[in-house]
């Protein structure tokens, strides 16, 4: 219950520490016929085992130790006391094969440990390994020893049969071994497999580029990371063309972090001399819009996708900024393959469910359409969320109302790892999940499973990538790093960076928010410890690649202020996990030797994403939406240029966000798609829903079906209305 006492603990202040990730299989198998309620009828079944039965089948595996190994655990853990068995293990390091200062690398060192310590794995003539290690701490070294000893002479293949219990099966326990070293101990076990699996497969280096950000600089390893890099020093002339368009015209700019590097790098040199651009999530942008336009903006460029600059549009309208003229990046749609997924019949047929269902609530994710929400809204009562605040969005109307019914949707992965999470917090303890949630126990978890339905078929493009070979590469020869990923990724992904957090302490899920935030908090963290030696973290970005511009922004300047205060050797790492299918060849010269890139990669000149335009392939992840690239450079000075004049934005007219029709004897469809985005700030600013939205979700269910049926079709004629207005 430790590890599920972390989880809550990271839980309670935001929805990144899911538990577990659902299984690409189990999801398939739901979307392919499987109804919703007989899937989280499965999940309930899960719940309802004896917390025990849970437990013991997570920490009692058959052991594959080799048997050399489980000699040297078992004579430490048959001393009889806890601390006696520290000592034991401390007296093993006396018999550790001096690590040379030379071999006291970054390649070596052990990420996640409090202490420094490094672990070198080499193959000898007869194909078998041998271990060198050291530690700052004697535990540490007692444990490298242990390591040393256990493996010396086997294979590779043997090596890699270890079983990752090594650490409880001491039986040293968490009064003598706390948490954050007992996760230490297990990350040297990871790094000893992954120098293994490097010479197992022959690799002079590990497989995925990454750039590495340094207090003086940034090193680039992989044609694929030195083309992500070349646009974080952007060209001066066109920052100061950008600075010289905005402050002349008063024109603001919000951006999401799924901008293309050329895009963000001018962004963000151009915002430290012009100061209405924001760059962030899709949540908050709308309300930058407004803060711009009261201290003086006119206009206001979206670079995202088109349900972004609606809400902009709509929240700018609310907050009294009819005047103000909002601009997408062009004139033809820039969609969303997820908004979109929530535009069809089967989403609105999935709503329909709701119908006569008492108490019944819609939670819709943020990244739709306003036409999406207001349609929704008045089939069921619906919220917006965000992937920060889903899991306390839900939870809390499962406090506020009794009995209550939520329907999630449209992103199917993180409704499979809602579900997966809730399946995880019914076997916990009641403290556990008050740490989450204080109105909710074990038994109300258990009771709100099968009244949790999420929808069945719709992904975002670009999150849908990361699978396949990508996480399998990631498992090998990453697992020892900090594993960053979106709530929106499926499963496999999910799993590993979840198995991060829970096991190491070393992983995140959650919104491009909160993956910022995690990165900056690990940097700070080594730069207090500020190690003798230096220390390199390491990152894999489980998310689109445009995160990586303000991901290096933001740490750079934190090593930057860290090395003028005096800790200079601390460097961030971070590792792009692309395939093979996910890169374009230039056709114009081959990569350098020695870039770091194997099997196809290992001899193109390449370029982010695919030469079709798509985010990656179903295989792995480095992905890059399609949609996001309409927002380029030259789209942004083209529209720049024509605001001011008559005729220029005569020319803008198409690329005005989506208009809606007008009041007539009810409210407009954008003033309809506002309500669930101000009931869900209601939430973020009281901690709770209205007294009205609750009113809705309990009143709504008594409501006729030809009641409801005629509020839908009032709502629909409004939307035609509006895109005959249009054309």
């Amino acid at each position: 219950m430790a590890a599920a006492s972390a989880a809550a603990a990271s839980l309670g202040s935001a929805a990144a520490a899911f538990a577990s990730g659902a299984s690409p299989k189990s999801k398939a198998k739901a979307s392919n016929g499987t109804s919703s309620s007989a899937f989280y009828q499965q999940h309930c079944r899960l719940a309802a085992r004896p917390a025990s039965l849970v437990v013991r089948a997570a920490i009692s595996p058959a052991s594959t130790s080799p048997a050399a190994l489980r000699s040297l655990i078992a004579d430490v853990a048959a001393v009889p006391d806890a601390n006696d068995r520290v000592k034991r293990l401390i007296q093993m390091a006396s018999g550790l094969v001096a690590l040379p200062a030379a071999d006291k690398s970054v390649a070596n060192r052990v990420m996640g440990c409090t202490n420094e310590a490094w672990i070198d794995v080499q193959l000898k003539a007869d194909g078998t390994v041998t271990l060198r290690g050291d530690s700052d701490a004697l535990i540490t070294k007692g444990f490298a020893a242990l390591l040393a000893t256990g493996l010396e002479g086997l294979t590779p293949v043997q090596v890699l049969e270890v079983d990752d219990a090594v650490v409880s099966e001491l039986g040293i326990g968490p009064s003598a071994l706390p948490r954050s070293r007992a996760n230490g101990f297990r990350n040297m076990l990871e790094s000893v497999k992954k120098q293994t699996r490097l010479l197992q497969a022959g690799a002079a280096a590990l497989p995925f580029p990454s750039l590495i950000v340094t207090a003086d600089g940034i090193l680039s390893n992989g044609t694929f990371a030195e083309a992500q890099a070349a646009y974080l020093e952007p060209d001066a002339k066109a920052v100061d063309a950008l600075v010289a368009e905005l402050s002349s015209k008063d024109i603001g700019i919000v951006a999401h972090f799924y901008m293309d590097p050329e895009v963000q790098g001018v962004l963000m040199a151009a915002k430290a001399k012009y100061p209405h651009i924001f760059i962030s999530d899709s949540l908050v942008m709308a309300d930058a819009a407004v803060k711009m336009v009261e201290k003086g903006c006119k206009s206001v460029m979206v670079l995202g996708v088109d349900f972004m600059s609606e809400n902009v549009r709509a929240i700018l309208d609310d907050a009294g900024h009819q005047a103000t003229k909002v601009y997408r990046m062009a004139a033809e749609d820039i969609g969303c393959s997820l908004a979109e997924a929530a535009q069809g019949d089967k989403y609105y047929e999935y709503l329909k469910e709701a119908e006569g269902v008492p108490n019944a609530v819609h939670v819709i994710y943020i990244n739709t359409a306003l036409d999406t929400k207001a349609i929704s809204d008045s089939i069921i009562p619906t919220i917006t969320c965000t992937s920060s605040n889903v899991v306390q969005t839900v939870l809390q109307a499962a406090a506020q109302v009794d009995g209550v019914n939520v329907f999630y949707g449209p992103d199917t992965y993180m409704g499979g790892n809602l579900a997966e999470l809730f399946t995880m917090m019914a076997t916990w303890s009641d403290d556990e999940v008050r740490a989450v949630h204080p109105a909710h126990t074990q038994a109300t978890i258990k009771s709100l499973l099968p009244r949790l339905r999420y929808f069945q078929d719709g992904t975002c493009m670009v999150h849908h990538m990361f699978g396949g070979d990508t996480c399998e590469t990631v498992k090998n020869f990453y697992n020892d790093a900090y594993l960053a990923a979106h709530f929106e990724v499926p499963g496999e992904m999910f799993k590993l960076a979840m198995a991060a957090k829970k096991d190491r302490n070393m992983g995140v899920v959650g919104s491009t928010k909160n993956i910022l935030d995690f990165v900056c908090d690990r940097v700070d963290e080594a730069v207090v410890r500020n190690v003798p030696s230096g220390e390199r973290l390491s990152f894999v970005l489980g998310t689109e690649t445009g995160m990586v511009t303000s991901i290096v922004r933001a740490v750079q300047a934190k090593l930057k202020a860290a090395a003028a205060a005096g800790a200079k050797g601390v460097e961030a790492e971070i590792v792009f996990p692309v395939s093979n299918e996910a890169v374009t060849a230039t056709g114009e010269a081959q990569a350098p030797a020695g870039n770091g890139l194997t099997g196809a990669l290992g001899s193109l000149a390449i370029v982010p994403g695919p030469a079709g335009g798509e985010g990656c392939s179903s295989e792995g992840g480095c992905a890059s939406c399609p949609y996001m690239k309409m927002n380029s450079l030259d789209a942004l000075m083209s529209v720049c240029a024509k605001v001011g004049s008559a005729a220029g934005e005569a020319l803008l007219v198409p690329f005005e966000p989506r208009k809606y029709a007008a009041p007539g004897d009810g409210p407009s469809i954008a003033q309809a798609g506002c309500v669930p985005i101000l009931h869900m700030r209601d939430f973020t600013n009281d901690k709770k829903f209205s007294d009205a939205f609750v009113k809705d979700i309990t009143a709504r269910g008594k409501v006729s079906a030809a009641e409801r049926n005629a509020r839908t079709e009032e709502v629909e004629e409004k939307e035609e209305e509006g895109e005959e207005e249009e054309e």
